[in-house]
């Protein structure tokens, strides 16, 4: 008996063992994307579907033939990323956009037939965007800040020999977002404030310059989602009558409303088909990314075939609408790509993300949580637990607070969490407020109060962990990128003796500097972020007050910064001032930087570094605390 209770047991344990994989396994696992910039992700005969992916540790551009499911390179850049765009009307040309080094500066090309690449959009400082193509397919739109760094201008370009028009100036600085179906209008967005944005139609072939506005309402949040298939309306989504959006359209002529859609969460966007026989809507749905499909007429939902219970993050439809392509993915898949037919009974998979040589078992799904803050409010967050954590086996924990300000940790596929755990660590995503999802109250409760309430209730995510049984009460770090970066140094500025050890990834760190030297790009919602977080011209004394650098003699806890140098959104300077302040305390700092990165790291080799800096810093300092 005492045999057989030891063999049952030995088998229970080599049952629950997981694997440790490194990062460069992590890193292996490929990100897949559906070209997106118009209806033309498949060739004009449905033979081939264009994508972009990582696998090769950069992104490229790819084709995948629909037969035989066989991948091939479209563009093999070895140095900066490639994104597939969209395939000509009538032809295999391909439009794809690249920066460099991560400087947000993209460039639009054409793929030719015979693989050299033709930049359209020339110029060291352009920022372009590829708008979609003319319903007679002769021409192409795109926006370009050439004329003026602060404002998209709209050209058309011919498909053939690619000469250009400038049809649209950009006097008043608008959010330029999208050409009609008819080539008649084209519909501009522009930020009032904080809580009020409005959208405007410019009609093409009049005399004038001027725009109507199309959603005169005193207040409210109006974002664009897509025109009708006839082009006689715009199709939006609003808060100004509830605490969620709702997606509602109004005729461009008479200005007359109607609701189309609403839930209790909410509408992140909307988009037809080609034919406008589907209207796609996304929701946010408790910090999950729900696609639901509706019949246009009868805003009947109707559901693909055999889609796996991971749900839908990507999708793109082909001209006919004939064949439908999906990325599925989970908190444990980072995505699939598959085809539906619709005149079929079952889906078809082209591509899978994860890595070969990851069990997916040894990956943890997230659990949405909610904790009270130091008011009592409620604050939803997403809480990994490593598979050996238990109430005999403590794990040391970070909290990790995303960017924005008003950003939202989600539930998905996160390869630096997942490696987080994979190697001991819990994580919990803090959704403190000010983050999106929770309702425009949630959403506003930050403004021009960043780094105070908001900050708290990170400080008080660490005192839920401390909480659970299975948590080491005493082994608990923050980390955060951008403003979760400028949260983080916060915390180790601000609230000293409450995390151990603090990860800050292109965080601000001088919040005067920062608004005040914004990409030229962010003109049209400039107004709205200063209504948020302060006119850097009147409300320094403020932003001087929650700045971590002014005040960095109070960290006194290890701390590992990681930066890109073409950062266009916090300078690299700002993440070198802060170390020098820290090291001047006689803390334990390191520091990685990334010649060829900006706001966000694109290559795997970079990926895999900051990710194994990140866990050799925790073992060292926060598992082991020792980093003398």
């Amino acid at each position: 008996m005492k045999k057989l209770i030891l063999i049952a047991l030995v088998s229970f344990l080599l049952g629950c063992e997981r694997t440790q994989y490194g990062a460069d396994t992590f890193f292996s696992t490929v990100s897949y994307s559906i070209a997106g910039g118009g209806e033309y992700s498949f060739t004009s005969n449905n033979t081939k579907l264009l994508v972009s992916h990582n696998a090769t540790g950069i992104f490229n551009s790819y084709f995948i033939d629909i037969k035989t499911g066989k991948m091939h390179p479209i563009t093999n850049s070895e140095s900066d990323a490639v994104f597939a765009l969209s395939y000509f009307p009538e032809d295999e040309r391909v439009l794809v956009s690249s920066d460099k080094g991560g400087n947000e500066r993209n460039h639009i090309f054409v793929v030719e037939k015979e693989g050299q690449l033709t930049d359209l959009t020339p110029g060291k400082e352009t920022r372009a965007r590829f708008l979609g193509f003319s319903s007679d397919t002769q021409s192409f739109y795109i926006a370009s800040n050439e004329r003026d760094s602060r404002s998209m201008d709209v050209y058309r370009y011919s498909t053939d020999g690619y000469e250009r028009e400038l049809i649209f100036k950009n006097s008043q600085s608008f959010e330029v977002l999208k050409i009609s179906n008819n080539d008649k209008y084209l519909v501009l967005g522009k930020s009032i404030n904080n809580k009020t944005s409005h959208l405007y139609i410019f009609q093409f072939n009049l005399d004038n310059n001027d725009v109507t506005n199309i959603t005169p309402y005193a207040e409210g949040e109006h974002l664009f989602a897509d025109f009708s298939s006839d082009s006689s309306s715009v199709f939006y989504t609003t808060d100004r009558e509830g605490e969620f959006t709702t997606l509602r359209s109004v005729n461009i002529n008479s200005l007359e409303e109607e609701k189309v859609y609403e839930t209790d969460w909410d509408i992140s966007g909307a988009a037809f088909s080609p034919l406008g026989s589907y209207l796609l809507v996304s929701t946010n749905e408790d910090a999950t990314s729900v696609l639901r499909i509706f019949e246009t007429e009868s805003m009947q939902e109707i559901n693909l075939k055999e889609v796996p219970n991971t749900g839908i993050r990507a999708l793109s439809i082909s001209k006919d609408e004939q064949v439908f392509a999906y990325i599925s993915s989970s908190d444990t898949s980072p995505g699939d790509i598959f085809l539906s037919f619709k005149d079929k009974q079952q889906s078809k998979k082209l591509a899978s993300g994860l890595s070969e040589e990851i069990n997916g078992k040894d990956l943890v799904t997230s659990q949405v949580i909610r904790y009270k803050s130091f008011d009592g409010l409620e604050i939803p967050s997403i809480l990994y637990k490593p598979h050996q954590a238990s109430k005999r086996n403590k794990v040391p924990a970070v909290v990790y607070v995303h960017g924005g300000p008003g950003g939202q940790t989600r539930k998905g596929y996160n390869s630096n969490i997942q490696f987080l755990v994979n190697n001991g660590y819990a994580v919990i995503g803090v959704n403190n407020r000010g983050s999106s999802g929770y309702g425009k109250t949630f959403y506003h409760m930050d403004d021009k109060r960043h780094g105070e309430e908001d900050l708290l209730d990170v400080v008080w995510a660490k005192k839920y962990l401390q909480e659970l049984d299975w948590i080491d009460s005493e082994r608990i770090g923050v980390m955060g990128g951008s403003y979760g970066g400028f949260m983080t140094l916060a915390a180790m500025t601000f609230h000293p003796d409450e995390f151990e050890v603090g990860i800050d990834i292109f965080g601000v760190s001088n919040w005067v500097r920062t608004l005040k030297s914004i990409p030229p790009w962010w003109e049209s919602f400039k107004v709205a972020l200063y209504d948020e977080m302060g006119d850097p011209e009147t409300d320094e004394e403020r932003h001087r007050a929650i700045s971590p650098l002014f005040h960095a003699q109070h960290i006194s806890k290890p701390l590992l910064v990681i930066q890109g140098s073409n950062d266009p959104r916090v300078l690299q300077v700002e993440s070198d001032e802060m170390v020098e302040q820290v090291k001047e305390n006689g803390v334990y700092v390191d520091y990685l930087i990334f010649s060829d990165e900006g706001h966000g790291f694109r290559k795997n080799v970079n990926r895999i570094e900051a990710a194994e800096s990140m866990v050799s810093f925790l073992d060292k300092c926060l598992r082991k605390k020792d980093c003398n």
